[in-house]
């Protein structure tokens, strides 16, 4: 695992949340990833395993997760919030653009971002997400978020979670599983709790059944960048029809890969996400040069 500096911002409203800044050059954009819903930074250590050192990997805690402080008004845990403060942090360490990694929740606040601010994506991956959801898949998540679990042991909370999420990664192994819980959850004196505020389940109903017709053109605010589209093959969030769809919107700037036997969401381990991050990252390199070129 390569090594980063935790490092932190303020929120427009006082807030600190935290980031993991993995080393990489400055000659080029970073990676920035965003999470999903429950999710914090330690979910991109995969990217971070992969492209630390020869691109810079900054791993943002969404508010009210992971190291990131809580937000007192449930009310601001929204996407206009989230994207307002990955915005405030771009513009604090001079980050002209970046390329977005955002799983869930951060495709979302990515398509967002473009709306309003598309030149400071330099290219995107959107991890089984569009703007289209399934309601089984809002259904599923509802079920759970916000619920506060408590687990005695490591072992009892990858149990757990196991049981829970076995339709979406049915193929996985004890040691997977161990991995994901330590990825999600922190030790704490009441032992193993889920590293997230549970307020943030005061206002997933009323974004989650936002009207599908005013996410469209947030996406295609994409138009013009290198776009990959992740779908795990299983995934009850994301369907097959709507990431054809969404191809045909962006035309060439977009790619979809399948990851097979993953549900939501592929966790950028599986070789096709690997691989599919690759391509991603030579076609934004390919547009930059490009662009140095006809500047010349």
């Amino acid at each position: 695992m390569p090594s980063w500096t935790d490092r932190y911002w303020n929120s427009a409203e006082g807030l600190r949340l935290h980031y993991r800044d993995y080393a990489g050059p400055r000659d080029k954009p970073p990676i920035l990833c965003i999470p999903g819903l429950t999710r914090n930074a330690r979910d991109f250590e995969p990217v971070a395993e992969r492209y630390a050192g020869d691109w810079r990997v900054i791993a943002v805690d969404l508010r009210g997760r992971g190291e990131s402080e809580s937000d007192p008004d449930t009310r601001r845990y929204s996407p206009h919030y989230y994207v307002a403060d990955v915005l405030k942090l771009l513009d604090q360490l001079g980050i002209a653009d970046a390329v977005f990694m955002g799983t869930s929740l951060g495709g979302l606040c990515t398509m967002l971002l473009a709306s309003t601010d598309a030149d400071r994506i330099a290219g995107a991956m959107l991890n089984d997400i569009g703007p289209e959801i399934d309601q089984s898949g809002l259904e599923r998540i509802g079920g759970y978020v916000g619920k506060e679990n408590g687990f005695s042991s490591w072992e009892d909370a990858a149990h757990a979670l196991a049981e829970r999420n076995a339709d979406i990664y049915p193929n996985w192994t004890e040691d997977d599983w161990e991995r994901f819980t330590r990825r999600l959850c922190h030790q704490t004196a009441d032992g193993i709790r889920f590293q997230y505020d549970m307020g943030i389940a005061d206002n997933f109903g009323a974004a989650a059944n936002s009207p599908d017709e005013k996410r469209w053109p947030l996406y295609r605010a994409l138009a013009g960048r290198p776009v990959t589209i992740l779908r795990g093959e299983l995934s009850d969030l994301l369907s097959r029809d709507v990431a054809a769809q969404m191809v045909e919107a962006l035309g060439g700037d977009a790619e979809l890969v399948e990851v097979p036997d993953v549900g939501h969401t592929p966790t950028l381990e599986e070789p096709e996400a690997g691989a599919a991050m690759d391509r991603l990252l030579e076609r934004v390199m390919a547009q930059e040069q490009s662009g140095a070129e006809s500047l010349a």
